[in-house]
């Protein structure tokens, strides 16, 4: 009956996933203390809340942090923890990164899997149950804005409102997820005096953020009287050759020429799945800064000790156990203030402490005369094992409801589900269907936004009782 139910809202689920995709709600500064984190996030949290005001919900904007839509009665509460902000859109679509264009059966967009499409389906699997079923708990969608950035929403929620008794967050892959990996976003940094033969005059990542395999980077170099920029660009293109990477060479003046590489954009907990335009070009750097006998220390440490594959041995540290290897993402290259400097998103294996990594990077970098290390986030691994019952019952619910015998996994990624106690995260990406989070042309099925829609029905029906 309640699978008929959601069937029947099928066109609503489509149209509400297209309008709020259509809501470009990427982070911005702001100083509004209504709007915290930019107008178009606000915007994205206003269209829910009115929408769950019209679907008979209780709701409530926790000052412009976050919300929350909810129904029910009783002591505990039961909670869907999603988010509405999205990274930047990139380049190269197909379709607007913000029109929602539905092709093929699905739906394209910035957030179609990343949260927005999946919030959309757990409001709908809330809405059915609640015309339908009687529970025991109040159910609470809470509807994060800042989680591709630090988390100050859910931090703002945890201090003004209830946590869940139990929960889930519909925000990365079903089966279900026992275990995420511990996050660091970090700096490597150098003063930079610029007084070279060769100089790094200006660079551009497109505002990559740090939990995003970066596909685009340009730079400007400077040349003095030392080299000639016929002997530049030939150098350039010898190892660029060899390296078998995309870059493009520009030359600008006798003096200057622009380097822009490509590179496949991917979430920074998978990547192996995209290929990293910066660390390609820092690679080129490197050697040729090398070749010119022109000492950068901060080209040298990541020659040494990053480059384009990084498991953290060069670290001295084994970082593998059942959760998975460490993985490291080059997300960000800037010169700002004559402050040069590299920004890293590593997925660290739950049983390996973030402070080990961050003492090896520090004592890597008290190697040199002008490197400095910071820490500009973390995040602890989330582990409930895999016979707790609350992971059992959302992995059993999810086999029937499609046929299968899946077994609850571990990933890099960070949900929201490591924000409270007895909460792991839930799909919505199926087994076997390639992750388009963070990624150029993402989008949704419309059959499996139905279908997750369904489980997630299921799994209020059971964990409400």
């Amino acid at each position: 009956m309640l699978d008929d139910v959601i069937d029947n809202l099928k066109d609503d689920i489509v149209k509400t996933t297209q309008e709020l995709i259509r809501i470009p709600s990427v982070y911005e500064k702001s100083n509004d203390k209504k709007m915290p984190f930019g107008k178009n996030v606000n915007s994205a949290l206003e269209y829910m809340l009115d929408l769950g005001n019209r679907l008979g919900f209780r709701t409530k904007n926790i000052d412009g942090y976050c919300g929350y839509i909810e129904f029910g009665e009783g002591s505990e509460l039961l909670g869907i923890i999603g988010h509405l902000d999205v990274v930047p859109e990139g380049t190269d679509w197909t379709y607007p990164p913000f029109s929602g264009t539905i092709a093929d059966g699905k739906i394209f967009g910035r957030g179609a899997i990343d949260d927005k499409g999946p919030v959309v389906a757990s409001l709908y699997a809330m809405k059915a149950v609640m015309d339908n079923c009687k529970l025991n708990k109040r159910v609470r969608l809470i509807i994060g804005l800042n989680e591709e950035n630090d988390w100050k929403c859910i931090d703002y929620y945890k201090e003004h409102e209830e946590a869940p008794t139990v929960g889930f967050s519909p925000d990365a892959d079903f089966p279900c997820i026992y275990a995420e990996k511990s996050i660091l976003s970090c700096y490597i940094k150098q003063n930079y005096k610029n007084n070279s033969k060769i100089k790094i005059k200006e660079v551009d990542c497109n505002n990559n953020a740090l939990n995003v395999v970066p596909k685009f980077c340009s730079l400007v170099l400077e040349i003095d009287d030392n080299i000639e920029m016929n002997d530049l660009i030939k150098t350039l293109k010898h190892y660029i050759k060899e390296n078998n990477f995309e870059i493009d060479i520009y030359k600008l003046s006798n003096t200057e020429v622009k380097l822009t590489s490509y590179g496949i954009g991917a979430h920074a907990a998978h990547p192996d799945m995209g290929v990293n335009a910066i660390s390609r070009l820092l690679v080129i750097l490197s050697s040729i800064f090398s070749y010119f006998n022109c000492n950068l220390e901060l080209l040298d440490f990541f020659n040494k000790y990053i480059n384009t594959e990084y498991d953290g041995k060069s670290l001295g540290i084994s970082c593998k156990d059942e959760s998975g290897n460490l993985t490291l993402n080059v997300g960000d290259f800037s010169l700002e203030n004559n402050i040069l400097k590299i920004g890293m998103n590593l997925r660290i294996p739950i049983y390996t402490p973030i402070s080990d990594i961050e003492t090896s990077f520090k004592t890597l970098c008290n190697n040199y005369n002008n490197l400095d290390f910071e820490t500009t986030s973390t995040e602890d691994f989330l582990y409930v094992p895999k016979d707790n019952k609350l992971v059992q019952t959302l992995c059993r619910i999810f086999n029937e409801e499609t046929n299968s015998m899946a077994e609850p996994i571990a990933i890099g990624g960070a949900t929201y589900a490591r924000a409270f106690k007895n909460c792991i995260s839930f799909g919505p990406n199926f087994p076997g269907h390639k992750d388009m989070c963070h990624q150029t042309d993402e989008f949704v099925e419309i059959d499996n936004l139905i279908l997750a829609c369904k489980i997630y029905a299921k799994a209020i029906i059971e964990l409400g009782k």
